[in-house]
């Protein structure tokens, strides 16, 4: 498995816009299923970085564009948390940039599926009915009209943890919708977990670390490695991996 740094160009409203992201790229011969990765809105750091390693370890091809390119965290997270609620946005461009990416790259199946985590797990929910195969969302806020965002969404895998005090009742909240319009789906409440409990270690800004703390972030290993195995599985049925 490796992991390279790249930069996509793509074309808005006649303007050329620069994209950086990372690549995973599983070891051996494709073409491998390929999934776009949505970061935490703490940005691409070395936590989010071990996500694409794991699952390109997986045997995925995995992308995840920097959807703070264009300014860095202090510049675009609030541009970037208005276009997750409002559904416009630089942000949903750079995700479809992203997919464009890996259905053109002849390492790929031409299965893609989206994967996120925290803020990009509010994007994997957006963008479900955006072409995806499949989607893995991993304690992503809910949309304000879950139902419309959910129109046409592909098969979803979801996560989130019990003792999570910024998402509470959102599992039940996303299975009762899901299973309402027949779209097929995992959905797991782990009661032990908190917000990113699929992180190694509790990352972000110092400045935050006393906050996250006290709003129950952080590891918990247990569930996460069940997150793993339901997300591989479902990935394994949806976009028919190796």
């Amino acid at each position: 498995m490796t992991l390279e740094d790249i930069v996509l160009t793509y074309d808005v409203d006649g303007m050329s816009k620069n994209l950086e992201a990372v690549l995973g790229v599983p070891d051996g011969e494709g073409p491998w299923p390929a999934v776009v990765v949505m970061h935490e809105a703490f940005g691409v750091d070395d936590e989010m970085r071990k996500q694409v390693a794991h699952l390109a370890a997986m045997g995925y091809l995995a992308l995840m564009p920097n959807l703070f390119t264009e300014g860095g965290f202090r510049r675009c997270i609030s541009a970037t948390t208005r276009a997750l609620a409002s559904g416009t946005g630089r942000a949903y461009a750079d995700i479809e940039s992203a997919r464009q990416t890996l259905l053109a790259d002849p390492r790929s199946t031409g299965q893609v599926g989206a994967i996120g985590f925290c803020m990009g797990g509010g994007f994997a929910l957006m963008t479900a009915g955006s072409g995806f195969n499949a989607a893995a969302v991993n304690y992503g806020i809910l949309p304000k009209d879950l139902e419309s965002a959910l129109d046409g969404a592909c098969p979803l895998v979801t996560s989130y943890g019990g003792k999570d005090s910024s998402l509470k009742n959102a599992t039940a909240k996303l299975d009762a919708v899901l299973t309402a319009k027949e779209i097929p789906h995992d959905s797991k409440e782990y009661p032990n977990a908190g917000h990113q409990f699929m992180n190694d270690k509790l990352n972000g800004p110092a400045l935050f670390r006393p906050l996250v703390r006290v709003m129950n972030f952080g590891p918990e290993p247990e569930s996460a490695r069940d997150a793993w195995e339901r997300i591989d599985a479902f990935f394994g049925e949806h976009l028919a991996a190796r």
